[in-house]
């Protein structure tokens, strides 16, 4: 079969020829003019996901690339449409699968605000709480995964023992180590049980100590170091034009970050930093995602020492749950249950577009109601598609090494991107 008979072929041959070359490339006995076309992934181990890379490289400098997504698609947005609207939470939580609790945050707060809810204020705390934790566990995984591709594997053994007592607290709050369900349109699902404060304040005591191990670890392994700093910056003002937020777009000096900017369930109520970069490269990627995993326990601490009493979620019994207890003894509690879990809610028509700050940036969930128990529309601004695309400008130029480092900065989450 010839190009011209290949049509896939052939564009990969007009994408060629449209990558202009500077003179200093394109000239010398040791230049390479030949481009070759690589397919990285979609099963890669680098990719962090089922990801697929179509790379245009020069000798082993990349000139272009082009992600191609859509390996594991769901269908979760068209799937919460035909779902009531509580029915809707652990659909969502699944689609960034490693902050969960952001997910149904999102979610939540559209639903909420469409049905003018008031979240008790214990509900808001107890949420932070637990959204920071997962912040960290989030950060974890991604420092522990990125730092295999930089050649540093004790890391990865490290991260894992300290986000199993993240997950030894979720499992106490919520029953679940993951995908717990526990954010409920109007609260939470239960208080935190007894034994929670106490084991979570060993942990606070903890993950800075290991904090610091990961980075005198990090920062006295050259190899580690050549292989970020200096690598791959990128300016704010691109970060900006390209809609990337979060721990990348700080990195590059701005301090850009929602729970600051536009406080949602309390976060004004405390004080803590926004790290950000100033050269915007990959060690600053790094630098400020680690940064943010002591602000985050300063957040829960605050958090934990002012927890306010009351209820765990609203008592507008049109949306919350009768109290278990009342069940055995009120026919009305047993029959509002009943017609609750069946039937659901119904939220009044409109529609509301809800942001929070993620561990990759700025996640949105926009929901369009329109009377019934169930939303006509859901849909999620998810930061990993948005930041996804500011691969080609970082690596373009870079060697292919540094790309595969670069992507492991971006924290990708592929079931966040498909959905």
């Amino acid at each position: 079969m010839s190009p011209a008979d290949n049509p896939q072929l052939s564009e990969y041959r007009r994408r060629e020829q449209s990558i202009t070359l500077s003179p200093l490339e394109t000239t010398g006995e040791d230049s390479h003019d030949e481009l070759l076309t690589l397919n990285f992934g979609p099963h890669h181990p680098a990719t962090h996901g089922v990801l697929r890379l179509l790379v245009t490289l020069q000798g082993e400098v990349v000139r272009d690339i082009k992600p191609i997504v859509g390996y594991v698609h769901t269908g979760i947005e068209k799937t919460a449409e035909d779902k009531a609207y509580w029915k809707v939470i652990p659909v969502v939580e699944r689609m960034d699968y490693l902050s969960y609790y952001f997910n149904a945050m999102a979610y939540c707060g559209a639903v909420e605000t469409l049905a003018g809810v008031e979240v008790p204020k214990r509900a808001q705390y107890l949420r932070v709480i637990h959204l920071e934790l997962n912040r960290i566990a989030s950060h974890l995984i991604w420092l522990g995964t990125s730092v295999l591709d930089l050649g540093a594997t004790s890391i990865f053994l490290y991260c894992l023992r300290e986000r199993e007592l993240i997950l030894d607290l979720f499992e106490m709050s919520s029953g679940a180590r993951m995908h717990t369900r526990y954010f409920q349109v109007g609260g939470v699902i239960e208080d935190i049980p007894a034994g929670f404060e106490p084991k979570l304040r060993e942990f606070l005591k903890i993950m800075p100590k290991r904090a610091d191990e990961y980075g005198a670890i990090l920062n006295s392994n050259e190899i580690v170091l050549q292989r970020l700093r200096g690598v791959c910056p990128l300016d704010a003002e691109t970060l900006l034009g390209l809609g990337v937020t979060g721990p990348l777009l700080r990195a590059a000096g701005n301090p850009w970050d929602l729970r600051k900017a536009d406080p949602y369930s309390s976060y004004g109520d405390f004080q803590f930093k926004i790290p950000v970069g100033t050269v915007g490269d990959n060690y600053d990627r790094f630098a400020v995602r680690l940064a943010e995993i002591y602000e985050s326990v300063k957040i829960i601490e605050q958090a934990l020492d002012g927890l306010p009493e009351g209820p765990h979620i609203t008592e507008d019994r049109k949306i919350a749950l009768p109290p278990r207890h009342e069940l055995a003894t009120s026919m009305e509690a047993l029959i509002h249950h009943f017609k609750l879990v069946t039937e659901g809610f119904r939220v009044p028509p409109g529609e509301v577009y809800y942001p929070i700050e993620s561990p990759r940036g700025e996640l949105g969930c926009f929901v369009r109601a329109d009377g019934s128990s169930k939303p006509s529309r859901v849909h999620m601004r998810d930061p990993s598609f948005v930041n996804l695309q500011a691969l080609r400008h970082m690596a373009e130029g870079s060697y292919i090494a540094d790309m595969i480092a670069t992507l492991a900065m971006l924290d990708p989450i592929l079931g966040g991107i498909d959905r």
